[in-house]
């Protein structure tokens, strides 16, 4: 199976990434865009034997190293 982990700025943590792309569209023309947040998706190929072992053990690696839980949210979600 397979764990999908988004991770992204927690509301309120500045986000120079998010603005230099948000001023990056504004400047090629796509002037629809308010707001731009940047995060990271991370794909794990697991071999667990149930999907809430799975969810339990991606839950450890966010807290432990994928995230940085001070400034940042994550979601999980498990695929067969």
């Amino acid at each position: 199976m397979k764990a999908i982990v988004n991770v992204y700025l927690k509301e309120g943590v500045l986000d120079p990434q998010g603005k230099a792309v948000h001023h990056a569209l504004g400047a090629l023309g796509f002037e629809n865009v308010s707001n731009v947040r940047v995060g990271k998706q991370i794909v794990l190929d697991l071999q667990s034997s149930s999907e809430e072992e799975a969810k339990q053990e991606v839950e450890k690696m966010c807290e432990t190293l994928l995230a940085n839980t001070v400034i940042e949210d994550y979601n999980i979600e498990i695929v067969q």
